[in-house]
């Protein structure tokens, strides 16, 4: 079953308004892709869940470097416990190394963490973590996407990063953290899908990386 979160009415105006604008703006030249062959599918599963949660006292950092520059996004970890081990786990695996963004909705979302890049695959397993009730899904924003038959809060592998200023979804996908550089690549990203939120040009994750400190 796809994971993929809903666009609703809202959103969809939001999403329109702001790839507008992101298309439209100067910076949007800036950085640039590279191009790049689409990978070859992987099988899904294959991972096993974490037995421990990261230590909440430490700082965790993933940088996503892909063919159109790098993000680093923040870890919550005294928020979501399951959800950030389970990412840190997947890193460490190289689970996401050679994936790409499948969905991207321009002003929405950007969605990737698929091997299969169907939408349908995951690590094999997953988490659960209740999202904080007051969580706003707004821009640079990362979190985890699940099937609408799933409870609040499950994740696998699959994860997203908004794009829109606040693209107003309910709380009920995981919460991961936040991009705290690299916006603008990810703004970038943001702009490569067309009408059926598909990619118009491929965007892979060369490379995940993690940094504590």
């Amino acid at each position: 079953m796809t994971r993929r979160l809903a666009l609703t009415t809202a959103s969809a105006a939001a999403a329109l308004a702001a790839s507008v604008g992101l298309l439209a703006g100067p910076a949007a030249a800036a950085p640039s892709c590279k191009a790049i062959a689409q990978p070859a599918p992987r099988a899904t599963g294959g991972q096993k869940a974490p037995k421990k949660s990261l230590d909440p006292t430490k700082t965790y950092d993933v940088t996503f470097a892909t063919n159109c520059g790098s993000f680093t996004l923040r870890l919550d970890v005294k928020r979501a416990p399951h959800i950030t081990a389970s990412i840190v786990s997947l890193v460490k695996a190289g689970f996401y190394d050679k994936t790409v963004f499948h969905r991207i909705v321009p002003g929405f979302v950007i969605q990737g963490g698929d091997p299969t890049a169907t939408g349908t695959g995951g690590p094999g397993y997953s988490v659960v973590d209740n999202p904080p009730k007051d969580l706003k899904y707004t821009l640079g924003l990362v979190a985890m996407a699940k099937t609408q038959t799933e409870a609040p809060g499950t994740s696998g592998s699959q994860f997203f990063v908004v794009t829109g200023k606040d693209v107003g979804l309910p709380p009920d996908y995981g919460l991961v953290g936040r991009v705290t550089k690299g916006l603008d690549v990810v703004q970038l990203i943001g702009t490569l899908g067309n009408a059926d939120q598909q990619p118009t040009r491929v965007v892979q994750i060369v490379r995940a990386t993690l940094k504590i400190s």
